[in-house]
């Protein structure tokens, strides 16, 4: 709590504040085995060949799908190339071809496990279109529900998700 006093030194409690604080005992996991990389997160995920650590749960000729660690809602998937490039337009079209091919794929799973009301897909090329991994492309599906997006995460910015990563690959693994 951050309070400010008036000049007799009582509090005045329209200039008092409470910060917020959320509890998620579970993220201390992920900040004590953090590493910094010199390489592309998106290169390093698949040479590490720990795909139930690093929640890919396929890979294809071209590209590979993972489980979007940061995700907007339970299910959020990245179908994401092999191959380093910031640039659509660059890649190949048997790549563009087996990524869409595996974008139908996971929505397809999606609708299955977790029956949603409809679907997100894109892509955000650049920084200014708010690509969190501006240098390497990846397609996002994220399943949406009537309600998701309600007063907690778009007033408070905070999400809510059921639950945890590790059961998600689980429920989405067996499909691929």
């Amino acid at each position: 709590m951050v309070s400010i006093t008036r000049g007799s030194g009582s509090v005045d409690p329209e200039l008092t504040k409470t910060m917020d604080h959320l509890w998620s005992p579970w993220r201390y996991q992920y900040i004590a085995k953090e590493k910094k990389y010199n390489e592309c997160v998106f290169c390093r995920l698949p040479k590490e060949e720990r795909d139930e650590e690093t929640f890919i749960v396929y890979r294809g000729c071209f590209n590979y799908i993972v489980l979007n660690i940061f995700p907007y809602t339970s299910g959020h998937l990245l179908v994401i190339p092999f191959q380093h490039t910031s640039s659509f337009s660059d890649i190949e079209k048997e790549v563009s071809d087996e990524m869409m091919d595996l974008t139908k794929k996971c929505q397809a799973v999606l609708q299955q496990e977790y029956k949603p009301d409809g679907f997100n897909l894109g892509m955000n090329l650049g920084v200014a279109s708010g690509a969190g991994v501006a240098e390497h492309l990846h397609m996002h599906i994220l399943p949406r529900w009537f309600g998701d997006a309600n007063f907690t995460s778009v007033i408070g910015e905070t999400r809510i998700l059921p639950e945890m990563l590790g059961n998600t690959f689980l429920r989405l693994k067996k499909y691929f």
